[in-house]
C-alpha cells in the first residue's frame, strides 16, 4: 500500500501528498467540528515528488486538508492557489457530504479560502485486513445492479434512519429479496463521495447516481454514515447469504470538470499530471464530463491499485465494474489492452483473482472498444441489449441476432481463440430506459432534468404498444406486461453473464425518463408498495430454472457440436415445425419465430428446449422426440401445453425428462 495519505502511528500522524509541479504544501489541521484551522504546517520535499510531514500528537479523527502553492496559470494546465482547501487524494473518509458552491471555482486572488466549503478528511486507522476470500460470483450468474439510495428510501420494512444506507442493503428483507432472485452478486452504483455538477443546484437537482467522484477511497457519508465499516460489515452480512459484492468505480474523471468547475484535490495538487490534456494545453474531454484522468501516469496508476487493494483488503468485495473504462486503458490518448494499468490490475496479487467489468466505451476518438478488453474481463454488451429489443419491438430480420446474442456473442468475444464468453447480458441498466419503460415508451421524457428534453439518448429501440405512457386501456396493459414477461424471459435464457437493475423484477417506472441520473426523487427511489409482485415471482421462477439447468449458466461458447460425454449437439436452432431452420429462414426478414435447444453434459442429461416466439400471431411449436425422453414444460411458462397454439410474444421453457421421471419437479 501507498505510504501517501495519513498514516496514524502511537505518537502521532505522518502526512504525506504527491505533486510534480508545486513548490510548497501545506498540512492544515482542524479543531474537532472541522470549522476553524488550527495549524498549518508546510511539508517537506522527500523526493520524487512526495511532499511530507510527521506531526507528533493528533490522532485517529484529526480533520485535516492539504494545500499546494506554485505557479497559477489554466492556460498551461496549472492551478495553485494556497486558498483553496484540497481533499486528500488517499482519504478514506471525509467528515460531510460535499456541497457545490460556485466560490469553489474562483480564480487565484479573486476569493476567500475555501475552508468552509470543503469538507475534511479524517485521519483513520484502518481495520485488521479481512482474510482473502476467494470471490463468491462467478461468470454465468446474476448480477443485480444497485443504486444504493433509491433502493431502499421507500422500503416500507427499512427502518426509516436506515433508508439509503449501504447498512440498508443487509437488512434481512432485502437479503430474502436478493436470495429469491437468486443474485450472485450485487453491483453496488457508486458508493465513494460525489459532487454535484453545477447546473444542478440551480435546478433544485442533484445527482443521484454518483457518477461524479472527486477522490477515489472516501466513502459517501450520506450512503454510508458508518464510514468503511459499514461497507466492509456489509459485505460480510451479504457474504453469509451466499452473495458478492461488486463496486462501480469511475476512474474516468472528477467532479472538479473543466476549466470552469471547482478546485477540491486533484487539480489543485497537479493538475498536468493527474489529468489529461490536448496538445494546446487544455483539458481532454474523453468522458462528457469536462475532464479526463490520466490513468497512464505512473502516480495514478499507483492510486487506482492502492484504491482497489483498500476494497480487496479491508471490505472484502468480489470485484469491481468500471465507467467508462477504456480511459483506463488509454496510451497517450490511445487505448491499448495492454496498457500498463490493466495488466497490472490483472496481474496484482490482491486483485488477480477479482471480478472486473468493463463498460467498454467512452466518448473519445476510438472510445467504442466492446470486446478488446483482455480477459478475464467481463464487458457490459450494448450489442445484446439493442438486438433484443429490436427483435422484441418486431424488427425485421432479427432473428440472426437473436441467435447469436442468446449464445454468447462470439462474434464479440470469441476473438484470438477464446472460448468462453465474456458477455454482460442487460435489457436496461441505470442509464437508460428502464426496463418497463422500455414497452411503455416510444420516446424519452427527460423534462424534469431542466434541460428542454435535450439530455438522453434518443434513440432507445422503444416502443409504447399503442398508447404512450400510462393508460387505463386493459389490453394496452396487458400487451406490456407481455412483452415484460419475455424481456426477462429472453435474459435468464441467454449464454453468458447477465445483469438485472434493481426493480426492473418487478416493473419500476421513470415515466419515459432515460437519464435520470439529476432525480433523487420518487422517480428513482424504487416503490416496493405498489410493484408487481406477480412479475417478481416470475423473475425469481426464471432465475431458479437458470440455476437448475447448468447449461444455461455456461458460459462457453456453443458450437453445435456435442459437449463433454453427451450424445447430442449443445445446442441447435429449429423452426416451429421442429426442423433445423435452413439459410432461407435465417434469411426470412419476417420471421420473428426460433426454437434453441440446449444439450447437456451427458447422455443422461435432458436437453433444455426454449421457444421464442416473437410474432403477434399465435402458433404451434413442435419439439424433436427422443427416445426414453419426454417434453415436459417448467414451471416458468404461460402455458403447460405446446400441443395447442403458443401465443404470440411468448417465451416458453421445456425440459426433457426420462420417461420414468417425467412427474418430478420440472426446475430440477
Amino acid at each position: 500500500m501507498s505510504s501517501l495519505g495519513a498514516t496514524i502511528t502511537s505518537e502521532g500522524i505522518r502526512f504525506a501528498a504527491w505533486s510534480s509541479t508545486a513548490r510548497r504544501l501545506w498540512v492544515s489541521i482542524f479543531d474537532d467540528a472541522g470549522t476553524r484551522e488550527v495549524e498549518r504546517l508546510e511539508l517537506q520535499p522527500q523526493g520524487e515528488g512526495v511532499h511530507a510531514l510527521f506531526v507528533a500528537g493528533p490522532g485517529p479523527g484529526t480533520r485535516y486538508g492539504f494545500r499546494a502553492d506554485g505557479d497559477y496559470a489554466p492556460e498551461r494546465g496549472l492551478w495553485f492557489d494556497p486558498d483553496k482547501l484540497l481533499t486528500d487524494p488517499y482519504a478514506v473518509e471525509i467528515d460531510r457530504p460535499y456541497v457545490y458552491d460556485w466560490r469553489l471555482t474562483q480564480r487565484r486572488g479573486e476569493g476567500a479560502d475555501t475552508a468552509r466549503l470543503v469538507p475534511k478528511s479524517l485521519a483513520r486507522t484502518l481495520p485488521k485486513p479481512l482474510p482473502t476470500f476467494s470471490p463468491l460470483f462467478r461468470p454465468g450468474a446474476l448480477v443485480y445492479e444497485v443504486p444504493v439510495r433509491a433502493f431502499t428510501m421507500r422500503h416500507p420494512e427499512i427502518p426509516e434512519q436506515q433508508r439509503g444506507t449501504i447498512a440498508a442493503l443487509a437488512h434481512p428483507a432485502i437479503i430474502e429479496h436478493l436470495k429469491k432472485l437468486g443474485v450472485g452478486a450485487v453491483e453496488l452504483m457508486p458508493v465513494t463521495a460525489s459532487i454535484d455538477e453545477r447546473h444542478l443546484p440551480p435546478l433544485g437537482l442533484r445527482n443521484a447516481w454518483g457518477y461524479n467522484p472527486v477522490t477515489f477511497m472516501a466513502l459517501d457519508p450520506r450512503l454510508a454514515p458508518g464510514g468503511l465499516a459499514e461497507l466492509r460489515e456489509t459485505v460480510a452480512a451479504l457474504r453469509q447469504a451466499g452473495i458478492g459484492v461488486i463496486l462501480d468505480l469511475v476512474f474516468n474523471h472528477t467532479g472538479e470538470s473543466d476549466r470552469l468547475g471547482p478546485t477540491l484535490s486533484l487539480r489543485g495538487l497537479d493538475n498536468q499530471a493527474y489529468y489529461r490534456h490536448t496538445p494546446d494545453g487544455r483539458l481532454a474531454n474523453e468522458t462528457g464530463t469536462g475532464n479526463t484522468i490520466a490513468c497512464d501516469h505512473p502516480v495514478v496508476e499507483e492510486m487506482v491499485l492502492d484504491t482497489l487493494r483498500h476494497f480487496v483488503v479491508h471490505a472484502c468485495v468480489d470485484g469491481f465494474r468500471f465507467d467508462l473504462a477504456p480511459i483506463l486503458g488509454r496510451v497517450e490518448g490511445v487505448f491499448d489492452a495492454n496498457a500498463s494499468l490493466l495488466r497490472a490490475m490483472l496481474e496484482d496479487p490482491l486483485l488477480a483473482d477479482r471480478v472486473m467489468i468493463a463498460e467498454p466505451w467512452d466518448i473519445g476518438p476510438g472510445g467504442y472498444q466492446l470486446g478488446n478488453f483482455p480477459p478475464p474481463f467481463l464487458e457490459w454488451n450494448d450489442r445484446y441489449r439493442d438486438d433484443m429489443r429490436r427483435f422484441w419491438r418486431g424488427d425485421r430480420g432479427m432473428v440472426g441476432a437473436l441467435a447469436t446474442r442468446l449464445a454468447g456473442s462470439s462474434d464479440v468475444f470469441a476473438r484470438a481463440g477464446q472460448q468462453a464468453s465474456r458477455s454482460v447480458n442487460f435489457i436496461a441498466a441505470h442509464d437508460g430506459m428502464t426496463l418497463a419503460d422500455v414497452v411503455a415508451y416510444e420516446r424519452k421524457h427527460n423534462e424534469a432534468n431542466g434541460e428542454q428534453n435535450r439530455d438522453g439518448h434518443d434513440e432507445n429501440l422503444s416502443w409504447n404498444n399503442g398508447v404512450e405512457g400510462d393508460t387505463g386501456d386493459d389490453g394496452v396493459a396487458m400487451a406490456r406486461l407481455t412483452d415484460r414477461r419475455a424481456l426477462l424471459a429472453t435474459l435468464f435464457a441467454s449464454r453468458g453473464t447477465i445483469m438485472l437493475t434493481a426493480g426492473d423484477e418487478f416493473g419500476r417506472t421513470q415515466k419515459g425518463n432515460n437519464n435520470a441520473y439529476a432525480q433523487d426523487n420518487g422517480t428513482t427511489w424504487l416503490d416496493w408498495k405498489t410493484r408487481d409482485q406477480s412479475l417478481e415471482r416470475y423473475a425469481a421462477l426464471l432465475s431458479a430454472m437458470r440455476r437448475a439447468v447448468p447449461s444455461l449458466c455456461e458460459t462457453r461458447f456453443l458450437t453445435g457440436q456435442p459437449s463433454g460425454r453427451a450424445d447430442v449437439p449443445d445446442v441447435a436452432w429449429l423452426a416451429e415445425t421442429g426442423t433445423p431452420l435452413d439459410e432461407a429462414g435465417w434469411n426470412d426478414p419476417e420471421r420473428h419465430r426460433l426454437v434453441m435447444i440446449l444439450g447437456g453434459e451427458r447422455p443422461e442429461d435432458g436437453r433444455l428446449g426454449v421457444i421464442f416466439n416473437g410474432d403477434r400471431r399465435a402458433c404451434v411449436f413442435t419439439l424433436p422426440s427422443r427416445e426414453g425422453f419426454i417434453w415436459v414444460p417448467t414451471e416458468a411458462n404461460d402455458t403447460t401445453d405446446i400441443s395447442r397454439q403458443v401465443p404470440g410474444r411468448t417465451v416458453i421453457f421445456m425440459i426433457e425428462r426420462k420417461v420414468a421421471d417425467a412427474g418430478g419437479s420440472p426446475n430440477g
